[in-house]
């Protein structure tokens, strides 16, 4: 039978990327569509192999079905305060609401994969098909029925799935799937429960309504530390739990996405594998982190950075794993990619590649640190001492910019980044924090200044561009309003250029030309807002915040590009995104308040 929520799907299985909520369990994550099929669950953690990966292959990737039999409507929302999803089902028989979570145990973090979903009689009578099928990890591994004794368990190479359930089921002993049909009347209940595991014992799941329960609990109590009273709560506190989604919780690690290979663009090229932890938006996390005043999630962030720079010999490469190593293997799979656009990539090759701005994004978070009342031991300071000369050393070079690209130039904004390094190395040592020299930071922080001043300023344009001699201009400029640069009313110049220059809507695109390869990038836009806010233009940054948060899908959720007719593009969930908006927001209502 077809489902009226069918029509969301193309004709070859594929949802649009707005209708996906995502869920979490601080490892791993999953996407869950607006019909009520999960399309996207990696097995343990957010960076593995895809178990199911529909969103990138509608017909070997994998998925979880779940929905009503008859024509139905439906509406959903999370639960407060929670990565829960509630999806409420009206048929014309009944209605029923179904709870979805990769649940928590008693203490804390489940050691396995778990998710359960919980279908509840509201009224009437409403039946459910139901569908468990893993795919082949998108590189052909073939799924088969494991030689377990007792219970089915389904095998995919190293990663093994069981279900349980109060329903019926309808599937074969041997069919390397699980299906059946349940029904709910008022007040009844009915449980689907799935545990995987990779490469370890598999603990069999239970019929129980408790995870779910437990795991909206745990959520309530984690967000309730973290609490926004401003005019923009709602999309503020949700934002701050999407970014918990991706948090690493074994390691501390963030990842700039939950996903890998969404395209850019209709035209595709531009696929990339964003499941690492970038200094960058690690940078801009932990001063969102202290001013929500999240101190463990600071904390972990903190000690992770250090240590994962340390292990590296002081090296400082623009992402790494969410284990912390660094790594430029990348691997094509034959998977076709969302809507056919490929390619499916694992890996990212821009790990060996220059940037300086990581010099003051690492600086930056130390600063953030700091100034929230928090101390740096011995072994930090000597670290955050050596990065600070190595800016020092290094700002004259060129890289290859904020926006990783190919060719390796003087890039402003990275040269932005260098003075932002020595600028926070000052002010640590000026209070203490640090015991570098002093005397050559003051020195070489001049020199930046000037360069950039000089060579970075293009009178005919009135704004500074991507690098010397060019006529582009580059979004992240925004990044650097009101941080202290001696330079305020060219800078407000910039803003008026580039917010002219490259707005499509309420959106802008990341620099100049970016219109013909690839959507509005959503950070830059709220990059704006807090910019305009610096610049005390109160009332536009207000207004422009008013139509970029409702451009965001149903449930809150951001990708990494809005396309001007609204569609959502890139990978997702995307860090950047939300931690812009967050940013943006607090930058909002601190202004206000003064």
């Amino acid at each position: 039978m077809t489902h009226p929520l069918d029509v969301d799907r193309t004709s070859d299985g594929y949802a649009p990327l707005a209708s996906y909520a995502a869920l979490g369990d601080g490892r791993t994550v999953c996407l869950l569509a607006a019909d009520g099929r999960i399309d996207w669950l990696p097995v343990p953690s957010l960076d593995a192999p895809p178990l199911f990966a529909a969103l990138l292959d509608a017909r070997r990737g994998g998925t979880i079905e779940l929905r009503p039999t008859a024509p139905a409507r439906s509406r959903r929302r999370y639960v407060p305060g929670t990565n829960v999803m509630e999806t409420i089902w009206h048929t014309a028989d009944g209605s029923a609401v179904v709870q979805d979570a990769l649940v928590t145990g008693t203490a804390g973090r489940l050691p396995w994969t778990q998710l359960d979903r919980v279908v509840r009689g509201l009224s009437g009578r409403v039946a459910f098909d139901w569908r468990v099928a893993p795919g082949d990890l998108l590189d052909g591994a073939e799924p088969t029925v494991a030689a377990e004794p007792g219970r089915k368990v389904v095998r995919v190479r190293d990663v093994r799935l069981a279900v349980a359930t109060d329903a019926e089921s309808t599937d074969a002993p041997g069919e390397p799937e699980f299906r059946g049909e349940l029904v709910v009347k008022e007040d009844e209940t009915r449980v689907i429960s799935l545990t995987a595991t990779s490469g370890e014992p598999l603990p069999l799941p239970r019929v129980e309504v408790g995870g779910v329960e437990r795991t909206i609990r745990a959520w309530r109590e984690g967000s309730s530390a973290h609490r926004f009273d401003g005019p923009h709560e709602a999309i503020t506190t949700r934002s701050a739990l999407a970014l918990k989604l991706l948090i690493h919780s074994p390691t501390g690690a963030i990842a700039a996405a939950a996903t890998t290979s969404l395209p850019e663009d209709p035209a595709g090229g531009k696929n990339w594998d964003y499941r690492f932890a970038w200094t960058r938006d690690l940078a801009f996390t932990v001063r969102a982190l202290v001013r929500f005043g999240l101190t463990e999630e600071t904390h972990a962030a903190m000690r992770w950075m250090l240590d994962t720079i340390e292990s590296q010999g002081g090296e400082m490469p623009i992402f790494f794993t969410l284990d912390g190593r660094v790594s430029d293997d990348v691997r094509a799979s034959s998977a076709p990619g969302w809507r056919g656009i490929g390619p499916v990539l694992v890996g990212n090759r821009a790990a060996n590649q220059r940037q300086l701005g990581v010099y003051g994004n690492l600086l930056t978070i130390a600063r953030e640190y700091v100034a929230a009342g928090h101390v740096l031991d011995d072994r930090a300071r000597a670290l955050l001492t050596r990065v600070g000369d190595l800016a020092a050393r290094g700002w004259h070079r060129r890289d290859s910019g904020i926006w990783e690209l190919q060719k390796a130039r003087h890039y402003v904004t990275s040269k932005f980044g260098c003075w932002q390094a020595l600028d926070s190395c000052i002010w640590l040592a000026e209070r203490g924090h640090l015991h570098g020299n002093l005397r050559r930071w003051r020195r070489e922080r001049a020199k930046v200044a000037a360069w950039i001043m000089r060579r970075g300023w293009n009178p005919r344009v009135g704004a500074y561009t991507m690098h010397p001699g060019s006529t582009d201009l580059d979004a992240s400029v925004l990044l650097f309003v009101g941080v202290g640069f001696p330079d305020t009313e060219r800078l407000a110049g910039s803003v008026d250029e580039i917010a002219r220059r490259l707005s499509a809507g309420a959106h802008l695109y990341r620099y100049s030309g970016m219109n013909r390869e690839e959507e509005p990038f959503v950070a830059c836009g709220f990059w704006l807002v807090s910019a305009l806010t610096r610049l005390g233009r109160q009332d536009e940054a207000e207004q422009l915040f008013e139509r970029l948060a409702a451009t965001s899908n149903d449930v809150g959720l951001f990708s990494e590009m809005v396309s001007p007719t609204g569609e959502l593009w890139g990978n997702a969930v995307q860090a950047l995104s939300h931690l812009a908006l967050i940013n943006a927001a607090i930058d909002l209502d601190e202004t206000r308040e003064r």
